[in-house]
């Protein structure tokens, strides 16, 4: 059998059992060559014994590890059923596309969740979607009037209102009097302002757009304008100078950066261009702003995307779309 010293197993010798074992006196018992093994043997299965007990303290730790890589597991699937899912709706400004989109689609590959929708239909048409709650986030290319209590206006970009006439004008530079003189009438002939004997095609936005009240709060020409076109689309605005030659409008800067037969002419020795009208020298310019109603609280993808389109992550997508980011 074996025996424990010092903590330790030691095999059970020939002597120990001399001592242990009543004998007559005179006698020495010599244990066997096959007794011997057998002690052997039991001592070595009793330390393998030891020796396995030690390694399953040892997987039990192993265990309680694998519980807890599972409990994380389990807290990142969890953190995934939580992300932020929904419809954010967006309706307004068509002075605004460009730049909308260009955040929306960002936005959406960065958060597979959530998907944004935009609805052209004027900035008028988006205050008033906002007011009565049938979208999300109002877009608007103006200022919200001192009638439209109850809505906070947040600006994300600036935006100049280009002057634009047919690529084959002659004329280059245009005061703001004299823009105004042609809106209202006062001046008819393009050769008043240095272009050919040509009678003037004024073509101008609907009531409640963006552009147009942004254009006629600068020139001073509220509901005094005569068009010989109301267009309901920035667009259709740019198409109608394109194929006329007489023709005058107005439209965003973002919108008529790199389209052909028509070009933007300066207003009082100034171009219309990101620069200036960050800088301020541009006159004719108005607010890009995301339009929300007072008291009301955004559903969690709203308020992410307007988070987004608000900070200064959003910047270069605003500058890539035309417009001037204000952060």
């Amino acid at each position: 059998m074996p025996r424990f010293y010092n903590n330790r197993i030691t095999p059970f010798t020939s002597a120990d059992y001399n001592r242990a074992v009543p004998r007559k006196k005179g006698r020495k018992i010599k244990m066997k060559s096959n007794n011997m093994k057998k002690i052997i043997a039991i001592a070595l299965t009793a330390l393998m014994s030891v020796t396995a007990l030690a390694s399953c303290g040892s997987t039990a730790g192993g265990g309680a590890s694998e519980t807890t890589t599972a409990s994380g597991a389990a807290q990142t699937t969890a953190a995934s059923d939580t992300q932020v899912k929904g419809t954010v709706s967006t309706n307004g400004s068509t002075s605004m596309q460009k730049v909308i989109s260009t955040l929306s689609e960002q936005f959406m590959n960065e958060n597979g969740g959530i998907t944004v929708t935009y609805d052209p239909t004027g900035s008028g048409t988006g205050i008033e979607a906002v007011k009565n709650g049938s979208t999300d986030i109002g877009l608007s290319s103006r200022k919200l009037k001192d009638s439209e209590s109850g809505l906070t206006a947040t600006t994300v970009a600036l935006d100049g209102i280009a002057i634009i006439v047919n690529k084959d004008s002659k004329v280059e530079d245009l005061t703001v009097e004299q823009i105004a003189g042609i809106f209202t009438g006062e001046i008819t002939n393009w050769k008043d302002v240095g272009g050919d004997d040509l009678e003037i095609s004024c073509i101008g936005r609907e009531s409640g757009s963006g552009t147009r009240d942004g254009f006629e709060s600068v020139t001073k020409t509220s509901d005094k304008c005569k068009l010989a076109q109301e267009l309901t689309s920035t667009g259709a605005v740019i198409s109608a100078v394109q194929n006329n030659k007489n023709a005058i409008g107005y439209a965003s800067l973002s919108a008529v950066d790199g389209q052909s037969g028509v070009k933007a002419v300066k207003v009082a020795g100034v171009e219309c261009s990101e620069a200036t009208v960050l800088d301020g020298s541009y006159a004719i310019q108005r607010p890009f702003v995301l339009v929300t109603k007072d008291g009301v609280k955004l559903s969690d993808a709203a308020q992410k995307f307007f988070d987004y389109a608000t900070s200064s992550a959003a910047s270069d997508l605003i500058r890539k779309a035309g417009a001037v980011p204000v952060k």
